[in-house]
């Protein structure tokens, strides 16, 4: 990818990852990881198929027969009772679970055993089928077992080989028997329902006839104890005087009746007071204030103006008032005649008023008589009540010893019953269980079920092969594509270099000249030259893309000629990648320049000049010019300026950030395009970080698949100006034909007929 880097300050350095994946996504990702370890998932793959078809072929076959019970809750028995309960007309799943387990249990079992014989059966005590049973028989080998051995061996044979179950959420019960021999199988499942249905007669029998001994004696008790129960109440009710009349005490009956005598007194007592009082507020009343009662009576009051005399008054009173009103309106108030109609209606009034008050005194003498009535029926209950108390307590005795009686009585009518069932039970026993369909001989064989072990072997190899494959994935870091790059690092991947099989080149030695030293190197063939020797190359056409990439760099930065090449860890390969850049650069023309600023490890120096006497620090210093210490390559007129060092340098970080570096690095702008800096990698040393006065961009360099993750992020994540002035990361050393595994994209992209169109070889 060519273009100009996007920079991001370091604080948006992390990224946030989707924390969704779409289907298409999944799908991508597990057609990638099917690319990338097809050979580990094939062979286990491969290997667990194997594994299956080794089993099925050593395993021997076994034949499945079964028979089916059906628990009938509601078969009709020989002798019915007149009434069941629900618990035995209907059974839970509780129950029928409970029925599978009694057919599973070690009565049933022996039974089978002794009714088949099958102590005699080599199947069931003898040693185990297949080649791995005839070894273990085989080391197994010791004296002859016992009888009850034999048994034992037999029993734990036939309970592994039984199967029962239910089916679905029917009564019905499916019982099977899985044998080396179909017609035994057929045979041994027959016998099993019918051990069962044995068990169970012989199981009700035994309970049924318990329950009759039990029964017989039981109701002896209980008939004597009802007998002494209804003479103690007998006994008791001749001692205490107590009469039934109808089911009813004389004194509860006398009772009841005060009591409602009571209620009615109290009732009309409070109904004639009310009276009282609401006639007492009239009369209080002035004469003239009675003119509304009159007019429209109070319900309270209404039976007291139903008199004759009232009414009769009150009928007179209502025409002279209408005369009155009709003669004021037209004679006037004063007149005389209206005079007189007044004087009329308050004689009127009065008269009603002497009526309402001899009403009242009625009203008062019927209260008295109320009250009077009402404190007789309350003594009179009183004393009954005080009566009573003796009788009642006699009577809770009484409720006791009758409800013995009953309680005994009632059971023992109860057990009567149910001997006279345990009886009938006990002379023809049942049970609810039948047999609806009998085993027969299977043709196939059940187990083992070839397409289900060849299905769980392809499940179990896929998991498995996923699973391993999946592992390899994580357990792998680095970086493999240049997406990759781009979204953990968020910078541009520049290009993705190539591993190629050159040789290191060779020192060669170097040979005085005036002006400066020159490699005598005719044909370049190493790995620092791989640009020369094979210009059409994918090798050679990365670095070109690295070039455009910087030229493209330096349209946003006019003065970007200073460029560090630097990585996260030793090895990646930055050294062959700055020699390789600088050689293309100065081949395609360009003016440029290669310092070997590695000041610890100088290994550019090693390779390219290692006839060197003065270098970098010389010229540093002040101690050699720099015509004396380039030296020029006559393939590519590339210059370069060695490290050499006579002693190891503690503090290399301040030689790089010196004022002595930044004049070098500000001279060579001015004669040179291209200065390129070979720096240190960042981990190790701290070099790096002090070179962001003297360069004006860097080159990340990372081994393809090696170099981890987090390292890198860690590593630019403690250089933030490195990072602010990165041009782009390249891949180095990358398996081109392995990229397809990671990127479908990236491996088009590296195609050969591509680069083959155009002339291109590796």
């Amino acid at each position: 990818m060519l273009q100009i880097p996007n920079v991001k300050p370091i604080t948006e350095f992390s990224i946030q990852r989707p924390t969704a994946t779409s289907p298409a996504e999944l799908v991508g990702a597990l057609v990638g990881l099917v690319r990338r370890r097809l050979g580990i998932i094939a062979t286990l793959f491969g290997l667990s198929l194997l594994c299956g078809l080794v089993y099925l072929a050593l395993a021997p076959p076994r034949f499945l027969a079964e028979a089916e019970l059906l628990i009938d809750t509601k078969k009709s028995e020989p002798f019915p009772r007149q009434q069941a309960t629900a618990a035995e007309l209907t059974m839970d799943s509780a129950a029928v679970d409970s029925q599978i387990q009694v057919l599973k249990s070690e009565g049933v079992a022996a039974t089978v055993v002794k009714d088949l014989h099958l102590t005699a059966d080599p199947e069931f005590v003898g040693a185990k089928p297949g080649l791995f049973g005839t070894i273990l028989g085989y080391l197994g080998a010791q004296r002859p077992p016992s009888e009850s051995e034999l048994e034992r061996r037999a029993r734990a044979v036939f309970e592994n080989g039984l199967a029962a179950r239910r089916l679905g959420t029917t009564y019905v019960i499916q019982v099977g028997f899985l044998s080396l021999n179909p017609e035994r199988a057929a045979q041994i499942a027959n016998a099993t329902a019918d051990a069962y249905i044995v068990d169970q007669l012989q199981a009700k029998y035994e309970a049924t006839r318990r329950a009759s001994t039990w029964l017989q004696e039981r109701i002896q008790e209980l008939r004597q104890q009802a007998s002494t129960a209804e003479n103690a109440v007998l006994d008791f009710k001749k001692a205490n005087n107590i009469v039934d009349t109808g089911g009813r005490l004389i004194n509860e009956q006398q009772l009841a009746e005060l009591n409602s005598q009571l209620v009615t007194a109290q009732s009309a007592a409070a109904e004639a007071k009310a009276r009282l009082d609401r006639i007492s507020e009239i009369t209080k009343k002035d004469v003239s204030d009675i003119d509304n009662i009159l007019r429209s009576p109070d319900p309270a009051v209404a039976d007291a103006l139903h008199n004759d005399v009232i009414n009769k008054l009150r009928s007179e009173f209502l025409e002279i008032a209408n005369k009155e009103g009709l003669y004021s309106a037209q004679l006037g108030r004063n007149h005389l005649l209206v005079v007189n109609l007044r004087n009329q209606m308050f004689e009127i009034r009065r008269s009603i008023m002497d009526e309402l008050k001899r009403i009242a005194e009625t009203f008062k003498s019927d209260y008295q008589i109320a009250i009077t009535r009402e404190q007789s029926i309350e003594k009179n209950l009183a004393n009954a009540v005080s009566q009573n108390q003796t009788t009642n307590q006699a009577q809770v005795k009484l409720k006791d010893l009758d409800s013995n009686a009953q309680t005994y009585r009632t059971l023992h009518d109860m057990f009567v019953q149910r001997y006279m069932e345990s009886l009938q039970q006990q002379s023809f026993p049942f049970t609810e269980a039948r047999v609806i369909t009998h085993a027969v001989k299977p043709l196939t064989k059940n187990r083992p079920n070839s397409m289900l072990v060849m299905a769980a072997a392809s499940v179990g190899g896929l998991l498995l092969a996923f699973g391993a494959a999946l592992l390899i994935d994580i357990s792998e870091g680095g970086f493999r594509t240049s997406e990759q790059v781009e979204q953990e690092l968020q910078t541009s991947c520049l290009t993705i270099v190539p591993a190629i099989k050159a040789k290191i080149d060779a020192p060669l030695p170097g040979s005085e000249r005036k002006k400066g030293r020159s490699w005598r190197r005719p044909e370049p063939k190493g790995v620092l030259s791989g640009v020369i020797s094979n210009p059409f190359s994918r090798f050679a056409e990365a670095f070109r893309g690295v070039k455009v990439a910087i030229d493209l760099f330096s349209l946003a930065r006019p003065n970007n000629k200073a460029i560090g090449i630097t990585s996260t860890y030793p090895g990646e390969g930055k050294s062959s990648v700055a020699a390789n850049l600088a050689r293309l650069i100065a081949h395609a023309g360009g003016k440029a320049i290669l310092l070997d600023c590695d000041l610890r490890n100088p290994s550019l120096t090693h390779s390219l000049a290692p006839g060197a006497e003065v270098g970098l620090l010389d010229v540093i210093s002040g101690k050699a010019s720099l015509r004396d210490a380039v030296w020029h390559d006559p393939a590519t007129s590339l210059a370069f300026l060695p490290m050499i060092a006579k002693a190891r340098l503690p503090h290399s970080n301040e030689i790089l950030a010196s004022p002595g570096m930044k004049k070098l690095i500000e001279s060579l702008r001015e004669v040179y395009d291209y200065v390129l800096v070979d720096l240190p990698p960042l981990n190790p040393v701290v070099d790096v970080r002090s070179t962001s006065q003297i360069i004006d961009s860097y080159l990340f360099v990372i081994e393809w698949g090696q170099t981890g993750v987090d390292a890198v992020r860690r590593a630019l994540g403690s250089a933030p100006l490195v990072y602010e002035s990165l041009i782009g990361v390249i891949l180095n050393k990358a398996d081109l034909d392995a990229i397809r595994r990671y990127s479908r994209g990236a491996g088009d992209n590296y195609k050969n007929e591509y680069f083959e169109r155009y002339g291109f070889k590796d």
